[in-house]
């Protein structure tokens, strides 16, 4: 597909029927009710904090009712639930959405849209990140034979063009010295039906966003063929609300930051029962939503608009350009932080200065509230090996990336007495190459060995 076809696939995205947004009614008794338009992506787990999660608690809610007491106003939430970032970013540019959460590319796309539709939006928070860039993964069958970039030359890759999924697997094929438009056959498609064509046998590989490829690994139905974090660059998710509402409604708006950053407080200190609560709601296995937002999962969240962050984003600007996707798109004036440092109160620069915590492996018993931590994949390996019967899930730390992934689809190397675990078995093959004496063994052996 060519330039001037992904650009016509994400403009088609964006055309969506339209639903009301901010707006004040009058009620019969003289009061006035107003609406505030939220749009989320449920399975987009990385954006919880700003919609299934908060949804769930009730903050904003509980924020609003508090606000209508003193202001004599009824306020209310619609929440508008979207697959992907494009159908939310049409929706505020018709002014019918208020504040939505999205990636990264979609939101570079949602600022230059607005802009475009003289409809302007402004990135007012971050949902999860990881600085790396490993929420994004290409993923394949479980059987297949391609085992590294190389091998997705001339090969069907699904993905959602705009998305930044679709911006890693273009940056790892650039990487890899592959066109990501003339060696490959990359196919436009929303998550599901990219997870479909994945296991009819249409696509050969996919290349998505959190939380597909640890869905269809978790589920036997992919193996990972590339890490993004391997990119070594930040991904995030974040909030954009529209300038307009901003303006005429800056408490609202910052009601729903407060909301937004209690969540993620949530998030932080209820871990398990965070992630349940998102499995119920979306469909996900618990399992899978831990993988990316438990204690050490491979999002990190956090409300505060990191200089990082924001500098990867205009690292992002270029790839979308190329693509025919967005012209020019000035980042820093569509940043705007000041709605969630009044929010966040006065430990805002604080929180802003502080570094993602190390990751750990981690082991999910059964019928137990809480998780158990271990400083090794060794150790955590031992405990599994003795507890056979008693684990719902563990989870361990790439040994380049620091990616988690799931103890038994993770590619063991044993080197000398170190077990070591990597996302892909390209990654361990690589590590194996540069360290004689290196094997890679399969899990039921990097079980026996620590035991």
């Amino acid at each position: 597909m060519k330039h001037k076809a992904l650009a016509a696939a994400v403009a088609v995205s964006l055309t969506v029927p339209l639903a009301a947004g901010c707006g004040a009614d009058a009620n019969a008794d003289g009061s006035r009710t107003v609406t505030v338009t939220v749009g989320y992506q449920s399975k987009t787990i990385n954006t919880v904090t700003a919609g299934t999660l908060l949804r769930s608690l009730g903050y904003f809610e509980r924020e609003l009712r508090e606000r209508g007491a003193k202001d004599g106003v009824t306020y209310k939430v619609e929440w508008q639930d979207y697959a992907t970032g494009a159908p939310i970013t049409a929706q505020m540019t018709a002014g019918k959405i208020d504040i939505g959460s999205m990636g990264d590319f979609p939101l570079l796309i949602n600022a230059a849209r607005g802009k475009q539709l003289n409809r302007p939006t402004k990135l007012v928070s971050v949902t999860g990140y990881n600085l790396r860039g490993g929420l994004n993964t290409i993923v394949v069958p479980p059987d297949s034979k391609l085992a590294d970039l190389e091998d997705l030359r001339g090969k069907k890759v699904s993905t959602s063009v705009g998305s930044a999924a679709d911006g890693t697997l273009v940056r790892a094929l650039q990487r890899a010295d592959i066109d990501p438009e003339d060696d490959v056959r990359k196919l436009n498609q929303q998550p599901a039906v990219g997870a479909s064509a994945l296991q009819a046998g249409s696509a050969d590989a996919l290349s998505q966003f959190v939380a597909w490829p640890g869905l269809l690994a978790f589920q036997g139905r992919a193996k990972a063929l590339y890490d993004g974090a391997e990119l070594n660059l930040p991904t995030f998710h974040g909030v954009t609300a529209r300038e307009d509402f901003a303006k005429e409604r800056p408490a609202l708006l910052e009601d729903f930051l407060r909301a937004q950053a209690e969540a993620t407080e949530y998030l932080r200190t209820h871990p398990v029962e965070a992630a349940e609560s998102v499995a119920k709601a979306t469909g996900l296995p618990p399992e899978v939503v831990y993988l990316y937002n438990g204690a050490n999962g491979i999002s990190t969240f956090d409300v505060t608009v990191k200089p990082s962050l924001v500098a990867a984003l205009k690292e992002d600007v270029p790839v979308l350009r190329s693509a025919k996707l967005v012209g020019d798109v000035d980042v820093d004036a569509f940043v705007d932080d000041q709605y969630v440092k009044r929010a966040y109160g006065p430990d805002y620069a604080k929180a802003l200065a502080a570094k993602p915590p190390r990751h750990r492996s981690e082991v999910w018993p059964k019928d137990a509230r809480k998780t158990l931590a271990f400083d090794t994949p060794a150790q955590l390996l031992a405990h599994v090996a003795a507890h056979r019967d008693a684990v719902r899930a563990a989870y361990v730390p790439d040994a380049t990336t620091g990616t988690l992934w799931f103890a038994d689809k993770a590619v063991w190397v044993a080197d000398g007495e170190e077990l070591k675990p990597f996302v892909t078995s390209a990654a361990a093959e690589a590590y194996v190459a540069g360290h004689a004496g290196a094997r890679t063994l399969s899990y039921a052996q990097a079980l026996d060995q620590a035991s």
